[in-house]
C-alpha cells in the first residue's frame, strides 16, 4: 500500500490538511497547513479535493522515493526540485515513475513548501484530520527517514492545468494588514501607531505555533491580569516583554495576554512564509486609524 518512502525530512516536514475546525470547545485547535493558499493550490494541480492531506516542508530538505507511479505537485516557497536529478518546475504537474526520487532543496525565499500527490497522503486521521499539531501533539509524528506513507485512491477528476502562474515571493519586507484587536485599549494611546509605524524582525524563536517578533516595544496602559480568552490565527499578542507574538496555525486555543491587533485572514498565509531574520511591517486595514501620542 505504501507509495512514498521518506529518504530525508529536512528541518521539519509534517503531514497537513485543512485541520480540525470546530473543536476549540474541547481545547483542540484547528492546526492544518500554515499557508492555506499554497496547500490548496498543490491539491488542485493534481486533481485532489482541496482538503486532501499533503506534506508541509520547512526550509526544504525533503527527499522521497515513489514505490509506484505517482502524480505530484510542489507549491509554496519556491525550492529547487528534482526528480532523479532532473530539475522540474514548481507549481506544475509532475509525473514520478516507480522507483524515482523526488528531492526539494532549500527555497531561495519563503519558508514552507507543499508536496501533494494525487490521491492524498492516507495516514489514519485523528479527530477527523490528518494534520500534525506540534503544540497539542495530535496527528502523525513529523516525518523521519524510513517512514512509509500510504497514498489514497486517485480521484475521478483529472488535473486541468499543467502549470499555475504564481506571483514571486514577497519582497525583503512582508507587509501584513491588521485590524485593531479586542484588547487594543489595554495599551498606551500610541501603541497601535507604533505597531504600524516601524518594521519588526522575525526571531529564530518562531515555529508553526507563532512568530516572536523583535522591534519597538508596545507599552500597556493597564497592568491587571487578563483572564484567558479565545485566540485565532493572526492574533498579535503582547506578553510582558512588550514585543509582539503573531500566532500561526498551531496557536493555543486560549491565551492570557492582550491582543493588540489581528492580521487579516487573507494575509496569514503571507505571515506563514516569513523566515527568521526577515522583516515584516503591519499596516492598518482600510477604514481603521491609529492614534498618535
Amino acid at each position: 500500500m505504501s507509495c512514498l518512502e521518506v529518504l530525508a525530512a529536512g528541518p521539519l516536514s509534517t503531514i497537513q490538511d485543512l485541520g480540525r475546525p470546530g473543536l476549540a470547545g474541547i481545547g483542540v485547535g484547528r492546526s492544518g497547513a500554515a499557508d492555506v493558499g499554497a496547500f490548496r493550490l498543490a491539491n488542485r494541480l493534481v486533481g485532489n479535493d482541496e482538503a486532501a492531506a499533503a506534506i508541509e516542508v520547512t526550509l526544504g530538505g525533503l527527499a522521497v522515493r515513489a514505490t509506484r507511479d505517482l502524480t505530484a505537485a510542489v507549491t509554496g516557497a519556491p525550492c529547487p526540485t528534482t526528480v532523479d536529478g532532473r530539475v522540474v518546475a514548481v507549481n506544475s504537474v509532475l509525473r514520478i515513475r516507480a522507483g524515482a526520487e523526488l528531492r526539494l532543496g532549500v527555497p531561495g525565499c519563503g519558508l514552507r513548501s507543499y508536496l501533494a500527490v494525487r490521491g492524498g497522503i492516507a495516514v489514519p486521521p485523528v479527530l477527523g484530520s490528518r494534520a500534525t499539531d506540534v503544540l497539542a501533539g495530535l496527528g502523525p509524528e513529523p516525518l523521519t527517514p524510513g517512514a512509509l506513507l500510504p497514498v489514497g485512491p486517485a480521484p475521478a477528476r483529472f488535473p486541468l492545468v499543467d502549470l499555475a502562474p504564481v506571483a514571486m515571493c514577497a519582497a525583503a519586507v512582508i507587509v501584513l494588514r491588521v485590524e485593531p484587536g479586542p484588547r487594543h485599549d489595554w495599551f498606551a494611546d500610541d501603541a497601535l501607531a507604533t505597531l504600524v509605524s516601524r518594521p519588526y524582525e522575525v526571531t529564530p524563536d518562531s515555529n508553526r505555533i507563532g512568530m516572536r517578533l523583535d522591534g519597538p516595544a508596545l507599552e500597556r496602559s493597564r497592568t491587571e491580569e487578563l483572564p484567558s480568552e479565545g485566540m485565532v490565527a493572526g492574533a498579535v499578542q503582547v506578553p510582558p516583554s512588550a514585543r509582539p507574538t503573531l500566532f500561526l496555525a498551531d496557536h493555543p486555543v486560549t491565551g492570557g495576554y492582550p491582543v493588540i491587533a489581528v492580521v487579516t485572514a487573507t494575509d496569514v498565509d503571507k505571515a506563514a512564509q516569513a523566515r527568521p531574520g526577515q522583516r515584516i511591517r503591519f499596516r492598518l486595514k482600510n477604514g481603521f486609524q491609529a492614534r498618535s501620542a
